[in-house]
């Protein structure tokens, strides 16, 4: 088992790697508006998994998923080219949810918002129900005696 700095290190590496050949190399006309986000790989360096995001809608994604599993064994030659290790890891590209999830928590966020400002508007104009100060406190007992 290799420690994990140099896993950290060869990943970085494959991302870079890989971000170029697309943009050099790869001349796919199905290949959309791809950004690798991240890479991660496994301990004994064998296997990659390399994270990428597609700015589009939907059938881009799926055309841009496509183009990247055909490209797989020149961006793995590459890798292997620029990286110098014994064993060229096998690439597997994984869609990343980073995005939707970031949307999905600036909504949460929009909806929090609104909540908010709607307590601050009923609060506004609210006052206490009973008297300022309900409780009975030892000093105003020590002062009736």
């Amino acid at each position: 088992m290799t420690d994990t700095a140099r896993a950290r290190k060869l990943a970085d590496r494959i991302q870079v790697v890989v971000a170029e050949t697309l943009q050099r190399r790869i001349k796919d006309p199905r290949l959309g508006y791809v950004t690798i986000t991240d890479a991660r790989v496994t301990g004994d360096l064998r296997e990659a998994t390399v994270f990428y995001t597609v700015y589009g809608d939907e059938t881009e994604r799926e055309s841009s998923a496509a183009a990247l599993e055909s490209a797989k064994g020149i961006l793995r030659s590459e890798v292997g080219k620029q990286t110098g290790v014994r064993f060229t890891p096998t690439l597997t590209f994984v869609a990343d949810a980073l995005p939707d999830n970031a949307r999905n928590i600036d909504d949460l966020l929009d909806k929090a918002r609104v909540s908010d400002a709607a307590v601050r508007t009923a609060a506004a104009g609210a006052a206490y129900a009973g008297d300022a100060d309900p409780y009975k406190s030892s000093r105003d007992d020590d002062e009736d005696e």
